[in-house]
Formats: structure tokens, sequence, C-alpha cells
């Protein structure tokens, strides 16, 4: 059995692609998710990768989702933080709760995933974690206070935790998406989309599996000395 790899928010749209490419690097594969076991369900018949359900957002359900998957699956080398939501809206009209929502989960689950597998990579000498930022991270989005600072603060996270994983040879690193092609971003109407395209240099939205490809990289043996870095996969639209 390979060295096992979790990806949170593992089922669908990116998380998926991210399982898939990293299945197709030899290591083992476990999807978490939150809520939707439809999609699980269709997950695993589809792609034979075992889903494991708990909120990111919940310290004590990582810590304990991790020790099940570590006693099943085995011990845990790999860490995709993708899990996240949105709840946009300008200040004036957005509620504690929508603030709060988005920074536990986004920004929180990075931490509690961190933090239920860090002590175990330390242990074995060897680890890789890859938190998913955001353009809307780097550049601001307009109605987007919460998942901009939450994203934003992933990137400093990545940056900090880096330093006290190196001498242990646990790299930690973020990507930053930016407009790809998933159900999330195919919600926005069509005419804010082709505004949105505009601005992309290449000239169309990315595609899931080209993010994939970053993760799966600075999840290798190969990205051994990068560490601290955010890797900006946005088509040129925010050059950082």
């Amino acid at each position: 059995m390979g060295k096992v790899a979790i990806v949170t928010g593992g089922t669908r749209g990116i998380g998926r692609a991210i399982c898939e490419a990293l299945r197709e690097d030899g290591f083992t594969v476990v999807a978490n998710y939150a809520g939707n076991d439809d999609a699980a369900k269709k997950f695993t018949d589809e792609t034979g990768i075992a889903t494991f359900k708990w909120d990111v957002g919940d310290h004590q359900a990582c810590i304990e989702g991790c020790a099940r998957v570590t006693e099943e699956v085995g011990p845990i080398h790999a860490v995709v933080n993708n899990a996240g939501i949105t709840r946009d809206g300008t200040l004036l009209k957005m509620s504690f709760e929508d603030w709060n929502d988005v920074m536990r989960i986004n920004l929180g689950g990075c931490f509690n995933m961190a933090k239920a597998c860090f002590p175990g990579m330390k242990e074995r000498g060897w680890g890789r974690i890859v938190n998913i930022g955001s353009i809307n991270g780097q550049a601001g989005q307009y109605g987007q206070v919460n998942y901009a600072a939450a994203k934003s603060g992933i990137h400093g996270f990545t940056k900090a935790l880096a330093q006290e994983g190196a001498r242990f040879s646990i790299t930690v690193n973020a990507v930053a998406p930016g407009y790809i092609d998933t159900d999330m971003v195919a919600a926005v109407p069509e005419p804010v989309l082709e505004k949105i395209v505009a601005k992309i240099p290449v000239g169309r939205l990315g595609q899931a599996q080209e993010i994939a490809r970053g993760v799966s990289f600075l999840c290798s043996e190969d990205a051994g000395f990068v560490t601290g870095s955010t890797m900006s996969i946005n088509g040129g639209q925010h050059m950082y």
C-alpha cells in the first residue's frame, strides 16, 4: 500500500480531480466530505475511493476522523485542505454567522486537519500539507470579505507552518486557483461570467485537472525543497 493522502471536500470539483491525480501518483487516497451523502456514494461508486464524513470546521471531529482513517486505512502522509464554502455579501449585509461559518470551515479547517496529522508526520519524518487558497485571497473580491479574509489567512498559515515543519521533512504549501470550470463557478450568472473570463489573459476558465496537477507535484518526493510557497494557477489573471 502506498502513502495515504486525505483530501477534504474531495468528492466533487477540484477535490475530486485532486483525489484522482494523487491516486495516479501511487497514493492510497481517501476523501473527506461534510454533508452530501448521495454525491459521496456516487464518487465512491465511480472511483473506488473511500469517503469519510465529518465537518472540518469541527476540531474534535477532525481529530477523531483522522484517527479513524489511520486505523482503517493507514498513517496519513499527505493532507490537502480543499474544503470550503461561500457566504457572499457586502459587509453591510453580511451576518456574523456568514462571516463565522466561512472562517470556521475555510481557515479553521486547515488548522484542525494540520493539528490532527502533523504529529504523525513529525514522528515518521515525512509529510505533505497542501492548502487550497484562492486568487480572491490574493487580490480581494467585492462582496467576499469573509472568503477573501479566510483564503488570505490560508496563505499566511502556510508560510508559518512551513517553518515549523521543514526540519521534519514536512513541506507546507498552498495552491491559489483562479476561476475554474466547476459547479460553483457555473452558478455565476452568464453576463458576470463573461466579464470574468474577459479579464483572464489566456481567455478561458481553468480546469480542475490543472489545479490537481499542481497539488500532485507539491505532494511528490520531487517537491521536497519546495515549502512555504503559494502556486498561483489563474491563467495570468493576477500575477502575485
